[in-house]
């Protein structure tokens, strides 16, 4: 986002948030996919290894444009449900480029990735156990859990000793007894320890305790390490350190594969780090109502479209690009739902009027995606700006979508 020469909010060169609004109407998402390239190549620079392979972790937006940009990108795909791989295998995704990472799913849904042919992460003693017995010739992946607090919130934070996420580090002997049992083939290990990592250390931490385990699995092909990388919710705010986190971590890798005899693949699942900062929310101010003690900004959108700021006390920097310039306020922005869904408090914006248009900025990653029909408003639109080029990716809900899978009892 910058201010073009006709003092408008631009999203790339001639591309205007206004332009987009009055187009497509509020609220809105609006990605630029260059931000994504320039966010993919940036991590892939990073590190020096003979093979690095990024897997988009696509649970952050699956939108079918974006998952086509990232595979056009070279990189593969995380999932985490059976209806991301089909949409990883319409967006044009191999088989083998889609790692497929459930969490207390059934055997079942387990059984239809197998069939797809994606690769299977597998996260529990149990299902493990089971899978051997089934499928004993299809190699598999096991999700360790490091036990190591990482992440910026409770909430995110998946690697620790009491996450329902991974198989602990201490039942590494109970993994062995199963593979040599059922003749299993383990050509990865995963962990994947929260998200919103800031200190370096601590992934780095993880990674080591990973490697120290990989040596008692002879077949291995790849090591996923996940991701988590936090990014700037504002400007000058801390984010990952992903060059020295490169540097570090190279060095380490190397080594370690210099030890266990080849080189292996290791494997990041970036899915925040690609996409956040691309993403924009555009609102409309319907009302702007002074308390005693507040003034209110109150919006055409809710915790319906976007729920982070509620659910995670997660941070979105909030401009009016309706105003460029003139005298700031303060004003705590809201929504029109039937509950509080605050989406900033006492935020400085040039001063606001009903009709403005306020952008929430780093929606790209779980702002949509966590988008619901609460108080049976309509999901927004999606638009892509990608190489100079505005393109509508989603339709905006109507009525007949809130109708489309009820069935209607006639004689009632």
């Amino acid at each position: 986002m910058y201010i073009g020469e006709d003092q408008k909010y631009q999203v790339q060169e001639g591309i205007s948030f206004e332009q987009l609004t009055k187009k497509y109407d509020c609220p809105l998402y609006v990605y630029d996919g260059n931000i994504i390239e320039r966010q993919y190549r940036r991590l892939y620079d990073a590190f020096d290894i003979p093979s690095l392979k990024l897997h988009y972790a696509c649970k952050a937006l699956t939108n079918i444009n974006i998952l086509k940009i990232v595979k056009n990108l070279g990189a593969g795909l995380d999932t985490v449900s059976f209806q991301e791989v089909r949409l990883g295998l319409r967006a044009g995704f191999e088989a083998s480029e889609i790692m497929y990472t459930p969490n207390c799913v059934s055997l079942d849904e387990i059984d239809q990735a197998v069939e797809a042919g994606v690769k299977i992460n597998i996260d529990n003693l149990s299902i493990l156990e089971q899978f051997g017995q089934k499928y004993p010739d299809y190699p598999v992946c096991v999700r360790l859990n490091p036990h190591i607090m990482a992440g910026g919130n409770s909430k995110i934070s998946t690697g620790h000793i009491d996450s329902k996420f991974g198989i602990s580090i201490h039942q590494v002997p109970h993994i062995k007894r199963i593979v040599e049992t059922t003749g299993l083939k383990v050509e990865g290990l995963h962990m994947h320890t929260g998200s919103d990592i800031l200190d370096t250390d601590v992934f780095i931490q993880g990674a080591e305790v990973m490697l120290s385990f990989s040596s008692e699995f002879p077949d291995l092909e790849f090591i996923d390490l996940g991701s988590g990388f936090k990014v700037p919710y504002y400007e000058g705010a801390i984010a990952t350190d992903i060059e020295d986190l490169g540097r570090e971590l190279s060095k380490k890798f190397k080594a370690f594969c210099k030890g266990y005899g080849r080189d292996l693949t290791l494997i990041f699942e970036p899915g925040k780090f690609l996409v956040s900062e691309a993403g924009y929310f555009l609102t409309q101010v319907n009302v702007v109502k002074q308390t005693t003690s507040t003034v209110f900004a109150g919006v055409d959108s809710g915790l319906n479209h976007l729920i982070r700021p509620m659910l995670y006390d997660a941070y979105h920097e909030i401009v009016n690009i309706s105003k460029t310039s003139g005298r700031t306020r303060i004003y705590t922005i809201v929504g029109y739902i039937c509950e509080t869904d605050t989406f900033g408090v006492n935020r400085k914006l040039h001063e606001v009027q009903e009709g403005d248009i306020l952008c929430f900025k780093n929606a790209g990653a779980y702002c949509f995606m966590m988008a619901s029909n609460y108080n049976s408003r309509y999901r927004p639109a999606e638009v892509l700006v990608y190489n100079g080029e505005e393109h509508l990716i989603r339709e905006r809900e109507d009525f007949e979508d809130l109708m489309a899978k009820q069935i209607e009892i006639t004689n009632l």
